[in-house]
């Protein structure tokens, strides 16, 4: 009986011992459990961060076409405000030109015309408005003048505005580049962050579902254990009594398994070279679109000598990021010659020039897809094809 007993507490120990395993696994599952829920919370965390960042940066790239589109805008009427202020430098230049042959007429003659003019009067009325004639022809050309004065610095005002308008939309296209810079840097990482915590939950995932068929396991031992015992116990208290009442003993044997598991007349500006693109359409040499030709293009080497079409005064002598190195001269009636795309340029600004006369030099400055000279005539501020002219 007392044999029984002992047998008995032995396989309560075994089973008890082995159940202490139990909350061991539980314990690592539960850790588990916790980790995979921090790692998908930091994964949503990052999944939103990633979703702001794109949203940032499609603003930014909306943005950077808006401020380009701007830019385009703002380059355009920029070429037009230069435009308009060489017809308000012809104009000035021109009743400054006609001012002058006045004063010279009078300072060659002295005043005995106007005299002639008023002793010619037939009556005192007579006298008067032909004086009045004379000071309001005097008055006129001062009041001309000053009006294209003004109009001419009104433009120029306007273009400076137009400009600096132009250097801050620049400014903010660069500040633009460098947010999308950082955006794309910080949405990069983001997306490694991304992965990364992928992986890990993946991986942490594979080690919760071996803990859990781990656990499973044990517990199906821990079971079988329990039921092996209770038996062996059984058995044991039944050999026990057994041998009280015939004075023999047996003993049991107990096994157990486990499983795991896993101008005018103009002369040629370039003689001898010959027209690439004539006046009108033509197909953009840079956009690849059909587009307006305000003038005639002339191949020609690089620094090749362009002379002027006619005798005249430069009333712009410039670069333009479209036009390149360009010159216009003014040569009165209305008619001014353009030279464009130069490499290097010869005179200056308020400079008279006789026909045929060397300006400038060939180049390929501004947008231009090689040397050559674009040359063009305005005739009443109006582009004209230069071949009625030449």
């Amino acid at each position: 009986m007392i044999r029984g007993k002992k047998i008995l507490g032995a396989l309560l120990a075994f089973t008890l011992c082995f159940s202490m395993v139990i909350p061991a696994q539980a314990d690592n599952i539960s850790d588990a459990k916790k980790k995979q829920q921090e790692l998908e919370q930091q994964k949503n965390t990052a999944e939103a961060e990633k979703s702001e960042l794109s949203s940032e940066l499609d603003s930014i790239v909306s943005k950077m076409e808006k401020t380009q589109s701007d830019l385009t805008a703002k380059e355009t009427e920029i070429n037009d405000a230069e435009t308009e202020l060489v017809t308000a430098k012809a104009n000035e230049d021109d009743q400054y030109q006609t001012m002058k042959l006045r004063i010279k007429y009078m300072y060659e003659n002295g005043s005995n015309e106007f005299l002639e003019i008023l002793m010619e009067a037939n009556s005192i009325a007579d006298l008067l408005n032909k004086a009045e004639y004379i000071n309001k022809i005097s008055k006129c050309d001062r009041e001309l003048l000053v009006e294209y004065e003004d109009t001419r610095k009104d433009v120029e005002n306007r273009e400076n505005a137009l400009k600096k308008e132009y250097a801050e939309l620049e400014s903010l296209q660069d500040e633009l580049a460098g947010e999308q810079a950082n955006v794309e840097k910080l949405l990069a990482d983001k997306n490694i962050q991304i992965n990364n915590l992928t992986s890990e939950i993946s991986s942490n995932a594979d080690k919760l579902k071996q803990l859990i068929a781990e656990a499973e396991a044990a517990e199906a031992r821990r079971k079988e254990a329990e039921a092996t015992a209770a038996a062996q116990a059984a058995q044991a208290v039944a050999a026990a009594q057994a041998s009280a009442s015939s004075g023999t003993s047996s003993s049991g044997n107990t096994s157990s398994n486990a499983s795991a598991t896993g101008t005018g007349s103009l002369t040629h500006p370039v003689p001898g070279a010959a027209i690439t693109s004539g006046f009108g359409g033509r197909v953009a040499p840079t956009a690849g679109a059909t587009t307006g030709h305000d003038g005639i293009d002339y191949g020609a080497g690089y620094g090749a000598a362009v002379y002027a079409a006619d005798s005249g005064t430069v009333i712009t002598a410039q670069y333009n990021s479209a036009r390149g190195n360009y010159i216009v001269i003014n040569h009165g009636n209305g008619m001014q010659t353009w030279y464009q795309h130069l490499s290097s340029m010869n005179v200056t600004v308020g400079q008279t020039v006789a026909r045929g006369q060397v300006i400038g030099n060939v180049g390929t400055t501004g947008i231009s897809t090689g040397p050559h000279l674009h040359f063009e005539v305005h005739v009443g501020g109006v582009p004209v094809n230069p071949l009625n002219y030449l």
